[in-house]
């Protein structure tokens, strides 16, 4: 019997070329609304997605021969798991084929940040040639905090190896340390940390955690990087932190108030109060959800869900 995927994003066409080689049968529907689609998923045996809309129990419930369910991306967050998974569900994700371009991105943030690169950029290309006031800092002798070390994570502290920096983490998996990094309690990474990265999915345990208490609860100040979702960090916290001079920089890739396809950024037209302190901050360096959104990672990605895919079949 063949087996029916409906693509309802467009991905690198790796993906299609490489299914149909396969012998899968592709159908593509980049346009029509949720509810078209759920009118028709009983059709198909898999379908491939981005972040176009959510997964959830309607949708489920419509696609009556759906076996697997795979996102061209890292995380799950837009389907209901354990919902999926009850009924049967393979769910596919393919955070091996971003890592490493969340890991340059982390580190490139982390450079531009310590050493004012925008913001001197932008005053030379004024006209003006402010040498003090862009006297940067070096990672060498920084201790870095990753918390989650997962694929984004472990990538990370790998390519941090170049520095003369001491890397903790915090995960709730247990000894999971390695040449690149040591596990240390979250207590003890909050009370070393010169820089926070966070690599961790959006779930209800890490919703809104770095609050005012969490970020309180930091030794020493410190600069921050999201690479990981935007709705991890209570934004008017930070920036009440950042204020008080209690964390000295941020680097966002994501954003508290990006939608849940992480097309577009705001959930309505006004513009926080908290985020027009991140547009004019100075020690803020802010990139529209693009750590993993590299030319390298749409093909890796790609090839990732590709074998995992065909792996649903063959290991049957």
């Amino acid at each position: 019997m063949s087996i029916k995927i409906l693509h309802i994003d467009s991905n690198n066409p790796i993906l299609w070329n490489q299914l149909e080689e396969a012998g899968f049968e592709n159908h593509a529907d980049f346009k029509s609304s949720k509810e078209e689609i759920e009118a028709k998923i009983q059709d198909y045996n898999g379908i491939v997605i981005r972040s176009r809309f959510k997964i959830d129990k309607t949708f489920l419930d419509n696609a009556t021969n759906l076996q697997f369910i795979a996102r061209v991306g890292a995380g799950l967050e837009s389907i209901d798991c354990e919902y999926a998974s009850a009924k049967g569900i393979h769910l596919i994700a393919a955070p091996e084929g971003n890592r490493n371009a969340v890991a340059e991105h982390s580190l490139g943030v982390i450079l531009s940040l310590f050493n004012n690169l925008n913001q001197a950029d932008a005053e030379v290309r004024a006209g003006h040639w402010n040498r003090e006031s862009n006297r940067g800092h070096e990672l060498d002798g920084k201790t870095v905090g990753i918390i989650g070390y997962g694929n984004m994570g472990k990538a990370f502290a790998k390519k941090l190896r170049g520095f003369d920096t001491e890397v903790l983490f915090y995960d709730i998996l247990e000894n999971i340390g390695d040449e690149n990094a040591k596990q240390v309690s979250l207590a003890e990474l909050q009370k070393r940390a010169d820089v926070l990265s966070l690599h961790l999915p959006w779930t209800p345990e890490t919703d809104k955690m770095v609050d005012a208490n969490f970020i309180n609860a930091f030794s020493k100040p410190f600069w921050i990087i999201n690479t990981s979702r935007g709705k991890n960090i209570v934004t008017a916290d930070l920036v009440n932190a950042m204020k008080s001079k209690k964390v000295l920089g941020a680097g966002l890739d994501v954003l508290e108030y990006e939608k849940l396809s992480f097309e577009t950024l705001f959930q309505d037209k006004n513009t926080p109060e908290a985020f027009q302190y991140l547009l004019e901050a100075k020690n803020v360096l802010l990139t529209p959800h693009i750590a993993g959104w590299t030319f390298e990672s749409h093909e890796r990605l790609a090839q990732v869900i590709v074998d995992k895919i065909k792996a649903v079949y063959t290991d049957k």
